[in-house]
Protein backbone atom coordinates (compact mmCIF):
# COMPACT_ATOMS: atom_id res chain seq x y z
CA UNK A 1 0.00 0.00 0.00
CA UNK A 2 0.97 3.57 -1.34
CA UNK A 3 2.14 6.06 1.56
CA UNK A 4 0.67 9.79 1.41
CA UNK A 5 2.16 12.95 0.51
CA UNK A 6 1.31 15.70 2.62
CA UNK A 7 1.77 19.23 1.58
CA UNK A 8 2.44 21.42 4.12
CA UNK A 9 2.37 25.14 4.44
CA UNK A 10 5.16 27.00 6.47
CA UNK A 11 4.84 30.65 8.24
CA UNK A 12 5.72 33.36 5.57
CA UNK A 13 7.33 35.20 8.48
CA UNK A 14 6.50 34.69 12.02
CA UNK A 15 6.74 31.27 13.53
CA UNK A 16 3.63 31.68 15.30
CA UNK A 17 1.62 31.35 11.92
CA UNK A 18 2.48 27.46 11.42
CA UNK A 19 -0.94 25.37 12.44
CA UNK A 20 -1.11 22.34 15.17
CA UNK A 21 -1.91 20.39 12.45
CA UNK A 22 1.43 20.85 10.48
CA UNK A 23 3.56 20.26 13.81
CA UNK A 24 1.32 17.00 14.47
CA UNK A 25 2.12 15.56 10.13
CA UNK A 26 5.84 16.98 10.06
CA UNK A 27 6.37 14.85 13.45
CA UNK A 28 4.41 11.55 12.06
CA UNK A 29 5.61 11.41 8.74
CA UNK A 30 8.90 9.43 7.14
CA UNK A 31 10.44 11.65 5.29
CA UNK A 32 10.49 15.62 4.85
CA UNK A 33 11.52 16.95 1.73
CA UNK A 34 12.26 20.75 2.22
CA UNK A 35 12.88 23.12 -0.57
CA UNK A 36 15.83 24.70 1.07
CA UNK A 37 17.32 22.02 3.79
CA UNK A 38 20.06 24.61 5.43
CA UNK A 39 16.50 27.12 6.27
CA UNK A 40 14.00 24.27 6.92
CA UNK A 41 16.07 22.57 9.78
CA UNK A 42 15.77 25.60 11.82
CA UNK A 43 11.99 25.84 11.60
CA UNK A 44 12.20 21.75 12.88
CA UNK A 45 14.57 22.99 15.19
CA UNK A 46 12.40 25.29 16.82
CA UNK A 47 9.23 23.13 17.10
CA UNK A 48 11.82 19.84 18.01
CA UNK A 49 10.56 18.00 14.93
CA UNK A 50 13.76 15.51 14.47
CA UNK A 51 13.37 13.51 10.91
CA UNK A 52 14.64 12.49 8.13
CA UNK A 53 15.24 15.52 5.48
CA UNK A 54 15.91 15.37 1.86
CA UNK A 55 16.32 18.14 -0.49
CA UNK A 56 13.71 18.95 -3.24
CA UNK A 57 13.73 21.91 -5.40
CA UNK A 58 13.46 23.65 -8.46
CA UNK A 59 17.65 22.15 -9.77
CA UNK A 60 16.64 19.31 -8.47
CA UNK A 61 13.41 18.18 -8.92
CA UNK A 62 13.71 15.82 -12.08
CA UNK A 63 16.01 13.50 -10.22
CA UNK A 64 14.77 14.00 -6.79
CA UNK A 65 11.03 13.85 -7.88
CA UNK A 66 11.65 10.01 -8.65
CA UNK A 67 13.48 8.75 -5.42
CA UNK A 68 10.37 10.80 -3.65
CA UNK A 69 7.69 8.73 -5.63
CA UNK A 70 9.68 5.64 -5.13
CA UNK A 71 9.46 5.88 -1.22
CA UNK A 72 5.82 6.74 -1.45
CA UNK A 73 5.26 3.67 -3.45
CA UNK A 74 7.28 1.64 -0.75
CA UNK A 75 5.00 2.88 2.08
CA UNK A 76 6.15 6.05 3.43
CA UNK A 77 4.93 8.90 3.88
CA UNK A 78 6.71 12.18 2.75
CA UNK A 79 5.60 16.02 4.06
CA UNK A 80 6.64 18.60 1.32
CA UNK A 81 7.49 21.94 2.70
CA UNK A 82 8.83 25.48 0.86
CA UNK A 83 11.26 28.10 2.50
CA UNK A 84 7.76 29.86 3.26
CA UNK A 85 4.23 29.46 2.71
CA UNK A 86 2.19 27.20 0.50
CA UNK A 87 4.16 24.55 -1.32
CA UNK A 88 2.66 24.30 -5.29
CA UNK A 89 2.45 28.38 -5.66
CA UNK A 90 5.46 29.28 -7.69
CA UNK A 91 7.58 26.57 -6.56
CA UNK A 92 8.42 22.93 -7.84
CA UNK A 93 5.57 21.26 -5.13
CA UNK A 94 3.20 21.47 -8.00
CA UNK A 95 5.61 19.30 -10.12
CA UNK A 96 5.59 16.51 -6.86
CA UNK A 97 2.00 17.00 -6.68
CA UNK A 98 1.17 15.90 -10.48
CA UNK A 99 3.75 12.73 -10.25
CA UNK A 100 2.27 11.92 -7.21
CA UNK A 101 -1.67 12.01 -8.91
CA UNK A 102 -0.26 10.17 -12.09
CA UNK A 103 0.55 6.98 -9.64
CA UNK A 104 -2.32 6.95 -7.67
CA UNK A 105 -0.39 8.43 -4.23
CA UNK A 106 -2.71 10.19 -2.15
CA UNK A 107 -2.30 13.83 -1.86
CA UNK A 108 -3.43 16.10 1.15
CA UNK A 109 -2.89 19.81 1.14
CA UNK A 110 -2.90 21.34 4.59
CA UNK A 111 -3.93 24.86 5.27
CA UNK A 112 -1.83 27.31 6.04
CA UNK A 113 -0.20 30.94 5.84
CA UNK A 114 0.49 31.64 1.95
CA UNK A 115 1.56 35.28 1.27
CA UNK A 116 -0.51 36.18 -1.53
CA UNK A 117 -3.71 35.86 -0.02
CA UNK A 118 -2.53 37.93 2.68
CA UNK A 119 -1.67 40.77 0.39
CA UNK A 120 -4.48 40.46 -1.00
CA UNK A 121 -6.93 40.62 1.71
CA UNK A 122 -5.12 43.66 3.01
CA UNK A 123 -4.75 45.59 -0.13
CA UNK A 124 -7.97 47.28 -0.27
CA UNK A 125 -8.56 46.65 -3.99
CA UNK A 126 -10.90 43.88 -5.30
CA UNK A 127 -11.08 40.59 -3.91
CA UNK A 128 -13.60 39.24 -5.30
CA UNK A 129 -11.89 38.27 -8.94
CA UNK A 130 -8.23 38.23 -9.25
CA UNK A 131 -5.20 36.86 -10.98
CA UNK A 132 -1.93 35.14 -9.67
CA UNK A 133 0.38 35.90 -11.70
CA UNK A 134 3.87 34.81 -9.92
CA UNK A 135 6.95 35.90 -10.91
CA UNK A 136 7.48 38.02 -14.21
CA UNK A 137 10.78 37.06 -16.22
CA UNK A 138 13.77 38.86 -15.47
CA UNK A 139 14.53 39.69 -18.67
CA UNK A 140 13.34 42.68 -19.46
CA UNK A 141 12.11 42.38 -22.70
CA UNK A 142 10.36 38.94 -21.79
CA UNK A 143 8.87 41.03 -18.73
CA UNK A 144 7.04 43.63 -21.16
CA UNK A 145 5.87 41.02 -23.28
CA UNK A 146 4.26 39.91 -20.34
CA UNK A 147 2.58 42.46 -18.75
CA UNK A 148 1.32 43.69 -22.28
CA UNK A 149 -0.45 40.16 -22.15
CA UNK A 150 -2.00 41.16 -19.02
CA UNK A 151 -2.52 45.33 -19.36
CA UNK A 152 -6.27 44.54 -20.60
CA UNK A 153 -7.07 41.81 -17.53
CA UNK A 154 -9.95 43.13 -15.77
CA UNK A 155 -9.07 41.53 -12.52
CA UNK A 156 -7.11 42.53 -9.59
CA UNK A 157 -3.77 41.19 -10.61
CA UNK A 158 -1.10 39.87 -8.12
CA UNK A 159 2.76 39.44 -8.73
CA UNK A 160 5.98 38.49 -6.44
CA UNK A 161 9.02 40.45 -6.97
CA UNK A 162 12.42 40.46 -5.70
CA UNK A 163 14.25 43.53 -3.98
CA UNK A 164 16.98 43.97 -7.02
CA UNK A 165 14.07 43.99 -9.43
CA UNK A 166 11.41 45.87 -8.11
CA UNK A 167 11.99 49.46 -9.61
CA UNK A 168 12.39 47.78 -12.78
CA UNK A 169 9.33 46.20 -12.63
CA UNK A 170 7.24 49.21 -11.36
CA UNK A 171 8.50 51.27 -14.03
CA UNK A 172 7.33 48.96 -16.58
CA UNK A 173 4.21 48.40 -14.84
CA UNK A 174 3.69 52.27 -15.13
CA UNK A 175 4.82 52.73 -19.07
CA UNK A 176 2.50 49.40 -20.00
CA UNK A 177 -0.33 49.12 -17.79
CA UNK A 178 -0.47 53.13 -16.64
CA UNK A 179 -0.83 54.92 -13.24
CA UNK A 180 -3.09 52.40 -11.41
CA UNK A 181 -3.43 51.91 -7.31
CA UNK A 182 -0.92 49.01 -6.34
CA UNK A 183 -0.23 47.77 -2.84
CA UNK A 184 3.16 46.81 -2.32
CA UNK A 185 3.69 44.25 0.78
CA UNK A 186 7.24 44.01 1.78
CA UNK A 187 8.45 40.96 4.56
CA UNK A 188 5.05 40.67 5.31
CA UNK A 189 4.06 39.21 9.23
CA UNK A 190 7.84 39.98 9.89
CA UNK A 191 8.94 42.58 12.28
CA UNK A 192 10.10 44.99 9.40
CA UNK A 193 6.80 43.79 7.59
CA UNK A 194 5.13 47.35 5.71
CA UNK A 195 2.67 47.81 3.13
CA UNK A 196 2.34 51.30 0.63
CA UNK A 197 -0.75 51.45 -0.59
CA UNK A 198 -0.47 54.07 -3.66
CA UNK A 199 -0.95 54.78 -7.33
CA UNK A 200 2.21 52.88 -9.21
CA UNK A 201 3.82 56.24 -10.08
CA UNK A 202 4.26 57.54 -6.52
CA UNK A 203 5.29 53.86 -5.33
CA UNK A 204 8.46 54.60 -7.68
CA UNK A 205 8.74 57.99 -6.26
CA UNK A 206 9.12 56.42 -3.04
CA UNK A 207 11.26 53.53 -3.71
CA UNK A 208 13.95 55.80 -5.85
CA UNK A 209 14.60 57.35 -2.09
CA UNK A 210 15.55 53.81 -0.63
CA UNK A 211 17.45 51.03 -0.38
CA UNK A 212 15.33 48.25 -1.59
CA UNK A 213 15.46 45.10 1.27
CA UNK A 214 12.94 42.36 1.63
CA UNK A 215 10.66 40.02 -0.55
CA UNK A 216 7.71 41.47 -2.21
CA UNK A 217 3.99 40.92 -3.15
CA UNK A 218 2.87 43.31 -5.58
CA UNK A 219 -1.38 43.88 -5.66
CA UNK A 220 -1.85 45.48 -9.04
CA UNK A 221 -5.37 47.10 -9.53
CA UNK A 222 -7.26 45.19 -12.95
CA UNK A 223 -7.77 47.43 -16.66
CA UNK A 224 -10.84 49.84 -16.00
CA UNK A 225 -10.10 51.12 -19.35
CA UNK A 226 -7.42 53.85 -18.89
CA UNK A 227 -5.29 54.46 -22.04
CA UNK A 228 -1.80 53.10 -21.59
CA UNK A 229 1.56 54.68 -22.46
CA UNK A 230 1.58 52.28 -25.54
CA UNK A 231 -1.51 53.81 -27.06
CA UNK A 232 -0.09 57.46 -26.82
CA UNK A 233 3.09 56.22 -29.18
CA UNK A 234 0.50 56.07 -32.03
CA UNK A 235 0.63 60.20 -31.77
CA UNK A 236 4.66 59.68 -32.06
CA UNK A 237 6.50 59.89 -35.20
CA UNK A 238 8.79 56.66 -35.69
CA UNK A 239 11.82 58.80 -34.13
CA UNK A 240 10.66 59.77 -31.23
CA UNK A 241 8.82 56.09 -30.66
CA UNK A 242 12.59 55.16 -30.83
CA UNK A 243 13.76 57.65 -28.63
CA UNK A 244 10.51 56.68 -26.03
CA UNK A 245 11.31 53.32 -26.49
CA UNK A 246 15.21 53.48 -25.55
CA UNK A 247 14.33 55.85 -22.58
CA UNK A 248 12.50 52.84 -21.42
CA UNK A 249 15.14 50.73 -21.39
CA UNK A 250 15.89 49.03 -24.70
CA UNK A 251 18.78 49.48 -27.18
CA UNK A 252 18.98 51.13 -29.89
CA UNK A 253 19.18 47.92 -32.05
CA UNK A 254 15.84 46.26 -30.42
CA UNK A 255 14.01 49.88 -30.28
CA UNK A 256 14.22 50.04 -33.89
CA UNK A 257 13.26 46.44 -34.41
CA UNK A 258 10.48 47.23 -32.49
CA UNK A 259 9.04 50.09 -34.43
CA UNK A 260 9.60 48.42 -38.01
CA UNK A 261 7.48 45.15 -36.33
CA UNK A 262 4.54 47.35 -34.79
CA UNK A 263 4.21 49.80 -37.83
CA UNK A 264 4.97 47.07 -40.65
CA UNK A 265 8.11 49.38 -41.96
CA UNK A 266 11.47 48.43 -43.47
CA UNK A 267 14.41 48.52 -41.36
CA UNK A 268 16.23 51.18 -43.22
CA UNK A 269 13.45 53.54 -43.49
CA UNK A 270 13.40 53.83 -39.76
CA UNK A 271 16.95 53.65 -39.19
CA UNK A 272 17.60 56.72 -41.68
CA UNK A 273 15.89 58.81 -39.03
CA UNK A 274 17.61 57.82 -36.07
CA UNK A 275 21.46 57.61 -37.52
CA UNK A 276 22.57 60.23 -35.60
CA UNK A 277 21.17 58.55 -31.99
Amino acid sequence: MSGKLYICPTPIGNLEDITYRTLRVLNEVDLIAAEDTRHSIKLLNHFEISKPLTSYHEHNKDSKGGYLINKLLEGENVAVISDAGMPGISDPGEDIIREAIENNIEVEVLPGATAFVTALVGSGLDTRKFAFEGFLDRDKKTRREQLEIVKEESRTMIFYESPHRLKDTLKDMSKILGNRKISINRELTKKYQEIIREDIDKAIDIFNERDIKGEFVLIVDGFKGEKTQKNNYDDLTEREYVIELINSGLDKKEAIKTVCKERKLKKDVVYKQVLDL
